[in-house]
């Protein structure tokens, strides 16, 4: 009597042959993997790549990864495949190249080539110029030397959740996959910052909806921070006359008869020794330093002239509070000065300075007792329409209103920052930031005077990199519809061409060990959670 199969294959097809057997359901066990992964893919989950660099920083497209020559901070710069030249011939690469090789860093039309600024100490690379022998060149302490090369990374990879919004809408501040409207044939990946049924205007480089500011969630607002000096990072040839034109100075400078010791444990600390109760400050120089204009390392250093002012900025440093002493920032937008103070009792104030007026307290509150003696992290921030203080765990809050009245008209006066210190006070760590600040100039809608009302289905995508972004802002024309539907108005992300909500950075590039054909290993330190709505 035959043996008959019991258990789980039991219900399995056998033909008397082992060999035949084991072939057959090796097929059917691929074909049912590739069947499962099918449908993984098409219904819950994608993997993408980013192409360009219009949700910089947040992701990038194919990019270098720079170490300033003078002071070593990181940063990224874009790489557009039609700027370069094929590395020994007179080419260009085709707008379709696989960026792999080792190119000088930015040509631009003409023979000229631009370089990245650093966006800490605002020192710009050597412009590489290409010689008669077709080799680039640049010119350093006055002599001609051989320009060196970056590797060019491609763009982030990142996981797509698929088909969730056709269960769940998305929420502002989502990072979403779309048809391009223009061309459904092409995804787009964008930050989602209006729904169906709003009115949206963007004021001041923020977003307003239905008349009200748009405060992003921590999280979203964490990613979205720019530097605009690190003063862990001095340079280390200052008398080079290539820090934003000129020798590098530090920015900070004392105020009026300070008492700041601006090098005491060498240019990264501050510290102050003060027998009274007087506040002694630092002034933050932006004609030595970075200003804050809505500039990204990641762009074309010829577009930073043209930017717009940012006028929501952060100043933060780490200290320790010891007894009879105080610290704290003052921060003027829109001529207006405010301070955040942390004091040795534990007392957090929010404070304004109006012109010709007592000052005023704002807020007032104490942080947890076990922060003062430590040292802990100082933060005092213009943001959103409101003052953010924060003192290790605790957060301190002013709202300066929501409307569009309270958006002020001052927006053109630039932002100022100071350093304030009482007693005996030790600064590390100090660093400032600035917002993102979407541009509103120059743009087709969504504009203070020329609001976009979003109808049922409708939403309006801006990318992080705002000055470099072709987004919902610029479309010139209607978007495609599928046949027999009418056209899309321009603007607007419709319903039907979203793709999913992009999640996870599972692949930020890669590098090799030694020489292996290909680079296998990511950058750990770019691996990272797409933050979006709360």
């Amino acid at each position: 009597m035959k043996n008959v199969p019991t258990g789980p294959e039991k219900n399995r097809i056998f033909s008397g042959n082992a060999k035949i057997d084991g072939v057959y359901h090796n097929i059917e066990w691929l074909l049912t993997a590739f069947a499962s992964t099918l449908v993984f893919i098409i219904f819950v989950m994608q993997v993408y790549r980013i192409p360009t660099g219009s949700m910089a920083e947040t992701l990038r497209g194919a990019h270098f990864r720079v170490r300033c020559g003078q002071c070593g901070f990181r940063y990224d710069h874009d790489f557009i495949a039609r700027h370069y030249p094929v590395p020994g011939t007179n080419l260009r690469m085709p707008d379709n190249y696989t960026p792999s090789a080792v190119v000088p860093i930015g040509p631009r039309e003409g023979g000229q080539m631009r370089s990245s600024r650093c966006p800490s100490c605002g020192y710009s690379e050597p412009a590489p110029i290409r010689a008669s022998d077709g080799r680039y060149y640049v010119y350093k302490n006055g002599k001609s030397v051989p320009a060196y090369s970056r590797t060019v990374f491609k763009g982030d990879q990142i996981f797509v959740q698929k088909c969730i919004y056709q269960f769940f809408q998305p929420r502002r501040w989502d990072v979403i996959v779309f048809k391009n409207p223009l061309d459904p044939r092409i995804n787009y990946i964008k930050r989602c910052v209006a729904l169906p049924g709003e009115t949206l205007q963007i004021i001041d480089g923020d977003i307003y909806i239905n008349g009200q500011i748009q405060r992003k969630p921590r999280n979203v607002q964490e990613e979205l921070w720019m530097t605009v000096y690190d003063n862990d990072h001095p340079p280390a040839r200052p008398e080079e006359k290539s820090f934003n034109g000129h020798t590098w100075k530090q920015p900070f400078e004392k105020a009026g008869t300070s008492a700041w010791n601006l090098s005491a444990d060498g240019p990264t600390v501050f510290e102050l020794n003060s027998p009274d109760a007087t506040v002694h400050r630092i002034q933050y120089n932006d004609r030595l330093g970075n200003d804050f204009r809505a500039t990204y390392a990641y762009d074309d250093p010829a577009s930073f002239p043209y930017m717009p002012l940012c006028s929501d900025v952060m100043a933060e440093y780490c200290l320790s509070i010891e007894d009879s002493v105080a610290a704290g920032a003052q921060i003027r937008k829109y001529g207006i000065a405010y301070e955040g103070w942390i004091r040795s009792d534990g007392t957090m104030e929010i404070v304004r300075l109006a012109p010709a007026e007592q000052p005023v307290v704002l807020a007032a509150g104490t942080c947890r007792p076990e922060t003062l003696k430590r040292i802990s992290r100082f933060r005092f921030a213009t943001l959103d329409h409101q003052l953010v203080l924060e003192y290790g765990n605790s957060t301190l809050v002013h709202d300066l209103g929501t409307g569009i009245e309270d958006a002020g008209t001052g927006y053109l006066v630039k932002p100022d920052v100071q350093l304030l210190g009482v007693g005996r006070v030790r600064l590390t760590h100090i660093g400032l930031y600035r917002d993102i600040h979407y541009i509103s100039e120059n743009i087709r809608r969504a504009t203070k005077d020329n609001p976009m009302i979003l109808r049922k289905d409708e939403y309006f995508a801006c990318g992080d990199n705002s000055p470099f972004s072709l987004d919902s802002r610029l479309w010139d024309r209607e978007g495609k519809a599928n046949p027999g539907q009418d056209s899309y108005p321009a603007g607007v992300v419709p319903k039907d061409y979203l793709v999913g909500k992009a999640f996870f950075v599972h692949w930020p590039g890669g590098y090799r060990l030694m020489k292996e054909p290909i680079r296998w290993i990511p950058f750990a330190d770019g691996m990272k959670i797409i933050y979006g709505g709360d």
